[in-house]
């Protein structure tokens, strides 16, 4: 678990899928994820992959909370399936918190995780071309443009940030 002034960033709980679901289910929120809504049962499989992939790499996405209220707001982590361009520094946070510095605040802590527990030299995030604000997010936490690449059939920009 790792924590921030106003965030918890900790593992994803069976407790998670309805507000994880919902936030799934947006049209909007998953626009640059997949670019699909996903089902109740689909998201269920997606946190079980998260938690996979912290068995199989020790490291994955956390499930992302208000600190105060704990109150579910996204999930924030570092993700490397097979295939990855290479160990990913990613965001989602759920609409109604846009806009408040979350991705940033949570990305912050995963990064400074990724770079001095980890001891990981390089961070990626894979970004679709059409999302500027997670690219403003990515620049913010000081990453930058590196190059255009087609990850899983959609094309994207991969931004870097290097220890």
């Amino acid at each position: 678990m790792l924590e921030t002034a106003r965030l918890r960033l900790r593992m994803f709980e069976e407790s998670d899928l309805d507000a994880y679901a919902r936030m799934c289910a947006d049209p909007e929120v998953m626009h640059h994820l997949g670019g699909r809504p996903l089902t109740r049962a689909e998201t269920w499989r997606q946190i079980a992959t998260y938690l996979g992939h912290w068995q199989l790499r020790g490291y994955g996405l956390w499930a992302t909370e208000l600190k105060e209220s704990r109150t579910f707001i996204g999930r924030v982590g570092l993700w490397s399936p097979e295939g990855w361009p290479g160990l990913e520094v990613g965001w989602a946070i759920d609409r109604p918190f846009w806009g408040n510095g979350y991705a940033t605040e949570a990305g912050e802590a995963a990064i400074r995780h990724a770079f001095e527990t980890l001891d990981v030299p390089t961070l990626i995030s894979v970004i679709h071309p059409d999302n500027p604000a997670s690219m403003r997010v990515a620049e913010k936490l000081g990453a930058t443009r590196r190059q255009r690449a087609v990850v899983n059939e959609w094309d994207a920009w991969i931004y870097g940030i290097d220890r």
